[in-house]
């Protein structure tokens, strides 16, 4: 039986991986802030599955949490074998909008700790010869949309690279791109989704079912969902310049507010 370490793991796409891994077999390492959530998380998945479900209570915006959850991911004697950089949030307001300390938070939880998590997995990973590691990134690292779609787009580009420094070595690492999903990440950041068409929005069950074939297949940047590859396609054949007006007009008309 193997174990997988999903962050952010009591809410929306963190908590669908919880529920598909779970089901699975896989015993569960499940990292939040949140004690009380984690706890109850842990108990429904165990009396369900009945596989073992550890709790790691850990606030990937802090040095202290960090490197608990890196503790964890080096330990041999207890190794993890699949890994999910699920955690992540998203700032209401355009730049300067933002105080500073909200942008380089985020800048801690999407960049720092998934760097860190990322080389600590794998480090132990490549010494079994085998593992895997799942980066959730967004849609939005591919349209210039701040920090947020900055900070996921190096998230994809730190993936895909280290994925190649890798290959061979047993251990896969893919990038997940999904679109708008519905989870308590909007809610957390008071912005509002009236405004977002049904067509946009995305089943966190089906997109990490969708994720976990992706990387079976061992592609290296999942984006799971024929609406959303579409969009994707038109993006990379428009011109910078134009995208940038256009996604800001998209991002007023359809984003949260």
């Amino acid at each position: 039986m193997t174990t997988a370490l999903i962050t952010g793991s009591t809410a929306g796409i963190g908590a669908a991986f919880a529920r598909r891994l779970a089901a699975d077999g896989h015993d569960l390492v499940l990292v939040a802030r949140d004690t009380k959530r984690l706890r109850d998380q842990a108990t429904e998945l165990h009396d369900r599955h009945g596989i073992e479900a550890e709790v790691l209570t850990a606030d990937l915006a802090t040095d202290e949490g960090i490197e608990a959850v890196a503790d964890r991911l080096d330990d041999r004697r207890n190794p993890v074998d699949l890994l999910i950089n699920n955690a992540g949030f998203g700032n209401k307001g355009r730049y300067l909008d933002v105080s500073m300390a909200d942008e380089l938070k985020m800048v801690k939880v999407h960049i720092e700790a998934v760097l860190r998590l990322t080389s600590a997995a794998t480090a132990a990973m490549r010494e079994r010869g085998r593992g895997g590691v799942v980066n959730v990134a967004s849609v939005a690292a591919f349209v210039p949309r701040g920090t947020y779609g900055a900070s996921k787009a190096w998230v994809v580009q730190f993936t895909q690279g280290a994925a190649r420094d890798l290959a061979g070595s047993g251990v896969r690492l893919m990038a997940l791109c999904p679109g708008f999903v519905r989870t308590e990440f909007h809610q957390r950041a008071g912005m509002g989704t009236d405004n977002i068409p049904n067509w946009m929005w995305l089943d966190a069950d089906k997109l990490v079912s969708a994720a976990l074939a992706d990387l079976a297949r061992g592609k290296t940047l999942s984006i799971p969902d024929p609406r959303y590859k579409a969009l994707m396609g038109l993006v990379k054949v428009t011109p910078r310049g134009l995208l940038g007006g256009v996604t800001s007009r998209t991002g007023r008309k359809y984003g949260p507010r």
